[in-house]
């Protein structure tokens, strides 16, 4: 694939967790945290989108579990001053219909169906990204919390495909894209599976109460556990 972004530009993802690799990630790179249940993915990648809102980038959200105006709530206490011109949440909990809707603050959220409606997830994703680039957005990041959930809709296989597809998009827009899974809700198959859709990994555990975490693929070898 080819970026139409600028190929000299590079994301810096390393303030929440100071792995070098991640000081220097090229657009249309897509990533996969991986992790127990509460070890805190959704939470860093997060932190790596508000990092970027401060510097006025984009941020499109998409949330299997907390409403929309929760996400949203929770973002506008991460970075101060929060331009939501340049916010996009795509809330897949199912409520109804497809629809979407600007806040009053300027925030772009869409609804989907349900985590299952992959349709309606791409096309929320979509209007998300063009949203934010009229709205003057020409770099940002991607979250998406989580797979697990879509899994439970769906078969791996099914996930797989829709993540290509997603990197692709995210890959025309020069976006960066974070991606978390439940590591113990799935069977090692359907791990080593989704994690092929994706440039480079990051794992997250427990050790003896310490959260610590690694970095698969960006930076070729492995890198050590260390606290995070």
């Amino acid at each position: 694939m080819t970026s139409m972004s600028d190929s000299s530009m590079s994301y810096d993802l390393s303030g929440p967790l100071e792995f070098d690799a991640l000081a220097d990630v090229r657009p249309g790179s897509n990533i996969l945290v991986s992790g127990p249940a509460m070890s805190g993915k959704a939470g860093l990648c997060t932190a790596m989108l508000a990092d970027g809102s401060r510097s006025g980038e984009g941020a499109v959200i998409m949330t299997t579990g907390d409403r929309a105006d929760e996400i949203l709530d929770d973002y506008r206490t991460r970075v101060e001053d929060l331009d939501e011109s340049r916010v996009a949440v795509v809330d897949c909990r199912g409520d109804g219909s497809r629809s979407d809707e600007r806040t009053a603050e300027g925030a772009y959220v869409y609804h989907v169906t349900s985590p299952g409606d992959l349709t309606g997830v791409g096309i929320g994703i979509t209007k998300g990204l063009e949203t934010l680039a009229n709205n003057g957005a020409e770099e940002g990041r991607f979250a998406l919390d989580s797979l697990s959930t879509m899994l439970t809709y769906t078969d791996r296989k099914t996930v797989f495909k829709l993540c290509h597809v997603l990197s692709s998009r995210l890959d025309s827009a020069g976006y960066v894209g974070l991606f978390t899974i439940d590591s113990e809700a799935h069977d090692d198959q359907t791990i080593q599976v989704i994690k092929q859709a994706f440039d480079g990994m990051i794992e997250i555990r427990d050790n003896d109460g310490a959260r610590e975490a690694r970095l698969l693929g960006l930076a070729g070898q492995p890198t050590d556990w260390r606290e995070c």
